[in-house]
C-alpha cells in the first residue's frame, strides 16, 4: 500500500519524481563523479598528473588505505567503527618481523602469523563489544588501539625491524607489467568483499544489523556472532595492509599505521557509506580511497605543504559527513 501511494505520488508530481531520480544518481555515482572531476582539475593544473608513472604511483599509494578501508567498511555498515586498525597493523607486522628477521623462521610462516595476529586482535574487539556490552565500539576499539600500540612498542623496545626477505617484500614492491601487485591485490579483495556482502546471507545480515540492530536480533539474526566476524575481518585487512607496507619500506616499525584509521574512515564515508549504518558499497569505498590518494598526490605535485594537505583532507571529510546528513534528511522526506 505504501509503495502504491509512493508511485501515485510521483505520477501526480513529476517534479518529485525528478528529484528522486537525481537523488538516486547522486547517491549512487556521486563519489565517482567527484573522483573524475578531481582528476580533470589536477590534469589541468599539473600536466605530469596524467603520466603513466604517476598514475601507477597513485595506485600503489592507495593500496594500503584501500585494504584498511575495506575492512573498516564492515563495522561502519553495522553502525560501528574500528579505531584500532592502525595499531593492529603495527602489532601484526612487528610480530611478523620477529618471526622471520629476528628468529630466522620461514617468511611464509611470518605472513601467517601476521594475518593471524590481525584476526586475533579483531576477534578481541568483537568479543569486547558483544560480551562486555559496551555502549559503542568507539570505546572498545579506542582502548585496544592503545593496547596494541603499546604492545608493539614494548616487544621491540620502540625500535623498527629491518631486513625482510624478497618473499615478504613481494606484494609491496613488485609489478605485473606496469600495474603494482598491491593494487591487483586490492581489486581481488574488492571482488571478494562485493560477493560476500551481496551474495551471502552473512553479508545481508551485516546490512540488516546496521539498519536496525534490535529488529535484526528479533528476526533471528545472530547479531553477536556477526559483529565478532565483522571486527575479525577488519583486523585481518589491517594486517594485510601491513604486509603491503612491509614491502614498500622493507621494515616494520612499532609506530607504523599512526592515524591510518582516520584515512580508512574517511575513504568509507567519502565513498558513500553512512555513519548511521546500513548504507555503503565496496566499490564506493575503493573510489573513496582513490579520491584521498589522488588528492594527496595532486597536492604534492602542486607543492602544497603537508600541514595544508592535512587541513584540506579534514575539510573533505567534514564535507562528506555533511553530505551523508543531507542524504538522510532527503530520504526521510
Amino acid at each position: 500500500m505504501e509503495q502504491r501511494s509512493l508511485e501515485l505520488g510521483t505520477k501526480a508530481n513529476p517534479a518529485l519524481k525528478e528529484r528522486r531520480n537525481w537523488r538516486f544518481i547522486i547517491n549512487k555515482f556521486g563519489a565517482l563523479f567527484g573522483l573524475v572531476g578531481l582528476c580533470v582539475i589536477l590534469s589541468i593544473l599539473t600536466p605530469s598528473f596524467l603520466k603513466a608513472d604517476n598514475l601507477m604511483n597513485i595506485a600503489r599509494q592507495s593500496s594500503i588505505n584501500a585494504l584498511l578501508s575495506l575492512g573498516m567498511l564492515l563495522p561502519i555498515l553495522t553502525a560501528g567503527i574500528d579505531l584500532s586498525v592502525g595499531s593492529i597493523l603495527a602489532f601484526a607486522i612487528i610480530s611478523a618481523g620477529i618471526v622471520t628477521v629476528t628468529w630466522g623462521i620461514s617468511p611464509i610462516l611470518a605472513i601467517i602469523v601476521c594475518l593471524g595476529i590481525g584476526a586475533l586482535a579483531g576477534w578481541l574487539n568483537g568479543i569486547l563489544l558483544t560480551k562486555l556490552r559496551l555502549p559503542h565500539p568507539f570505546i572498545s576499539t579506542l582502548g585496544t588501539m592503545n593496547i596494541f600500540r603499546g604492545l608493539a612498542l614494548i616487544v621491540t623496545g620502540a625500535s623498527p625491524i629491518f631486513g625482510f626477505s624478497y618473499a615478504m617484500n613481494f606484494v609491496g614492491q613488485e609489478n605485473v607489467g606496469i600495474i603494482p601487485v598491491s593494487f591487483l591485490l586490492v581489486i581481488v579483495a574488492c571482488i571478494g568483499f562485493h560477493i560476500f556482502l551481496n551474495r551471502t546471507s552473512t553479508g545481508k545480515y551485516i546490512y540488516a544489523i546496521g539498519g536496525n540492530k534490535e529488529a535484526a536480533r528479533l528476526s533471528g539474526i545472530p547479531v553477536d556472532r556477526i559483529l565478532i566476524l565483522v571486527y575479525t575481518i577488519s583486523g585481518v585487512m589491517a594486517a594485510l595492509g601491513g604486509l603491503v607496507l612491509i614491502g614498500r619500506t622493507n621494515s616494520a616499525s612499532p609506530i607504523a599505521g599512526l592515524s591510518y584509521e582516520l584515512d580508512a574512515i574517511a575513504a568509507v564515508i567519502i565513498g558513500g557509506a553512512s555513519f548511521f549504518g546500513g548504507v555503503g558499497t565496496v566499490w564506493g569505498t575503493l573510489i573513496g580511497a582513490m579520491i584521498i590518494a589522488v588528492l594527496r598526490n595532486g597536492l604534492n605535485l602542486l607543492g602544497t605543504s603537508s600541514d595544508l594537505q592535512t587541513i584540506i583532507i579534514g575539510l573533505v571529510i567534514i564535507a562528506a559527513v555533511y553530505v551523508d546528513v543531507l542524504r538522510r534528511k532527503g530520504d526521510k522526506k
